[in-house]
């Protein structure tokens, strides 16, 4: 995979990475747990007709200021601010986990903002006779099994990247753990399921049928939330970040939606 191309835009003060492959209109890409140390294969098979815009959510790998944003709102207008920078508005957006919350509200709260929607597996949802695995409370040897399917992948993710300080990338990897926790702890219920309603943009909902996160039928929970087009697509052999476990059948499925 070659490299893609790496910018910095300002949030509030601190600089959060924005990385950019690709030819053909544009598609942005917000993480899910982790971040993004490394760029993906999920991600060049996007970059083949696309161009992929990636920004870094603050505290994530290749960004900072997570520390001051205390509250969900204080969240939110970052993302917004994030995705003006990185030249997103008005474009498709997809988002993983933690990432795909914070694009249905970019959906749902700056509706000009975004064209199509795909989701892979998102926080902001909560039911309590289906509660949602806590990552934040797991022995470190549980979590690459509760993130995907294929733990190894997981830990493919989280290995230092080449260039990487041996001291500083667990502090690296604590700091992006500290970033999702102060958005979306406890179990990410943060009321989306009250702004559902004004999705407008046409959103495909996929899901990782092995997802130890948030239960598979939470995707159904999100479809019947959204007044606009939604449509289910369940990937087999995938857990929580399914773009890791099957990137081809996730990449194909995201393009499929947006055409």
């Amino acid at each position: 995979m070659s490299d893609p191309k790496t910018t910095t835009v300002d949030v509030n003060g601190f600089p959060c990475r924005v990385w950019t492959k690709g030819q053909g209109p544009k598609l942005g890409f917000l993480a899910g747990l982790g971040g993004l140390p490394r760029w993906l294969p999920f991600l060049d098979r996007l970059a083949e007709t696309r161009t992929v815009i990636v920004p870094s959510l603050p505290g994530y790998p290749g960004a900072t200021g997570h520390g001051e944003l205390d509250t969900h709102l204080d969240w939110v207008v970052a993302v917004r601010q994030l995705i003006d920078k990185a030249g997103l508005a008005g474009a498709d957006l997809v988002g993983a986990s933690v990432g795909g919350a914070f694009a249905a509200e970019m959906a749902a709260i700056f509706p000009g903002h975004v064209r199509r929607l795909a989701l892979i597996a998102p926080f902001g949802l909560f039911d309590d006779k289906e509660p949602a695995a806590d990552p934040w409370a797991q022995r470190k040897d549980a979590v690459p099994g509760l993130m995907c399917a294929d733990g190894e992948k997981w830990n493919d993710l989280m290995a230092p990247p080449e260039g990487a300080n041996s001291i500083e990338w667990p502090i690296d990897m604590t700091r992006a753990s500290e970033a999702a926790a102060r958005a979306f702890w406890p179990l990410g219920n943060t009321g989306l399921q009250k702004r559902l309603g004004l999705i407008a943009a046409p959103t495909l909902i996929l899901w990782g049928d092995r997802d130890a996160i948030l239960p598979p039928s939470y995707a159904r929970k999100f479809a019947a939330g959204i007044n606009g087009t939604s449509r289910v697509e369940i990937i087999a052999g995938a857990g929580h970040l399914a773009y890791l476990d099957q990137p081809k059948t996730v990449a194909r499925a995201v393009l499929g939606h947006f055409g």
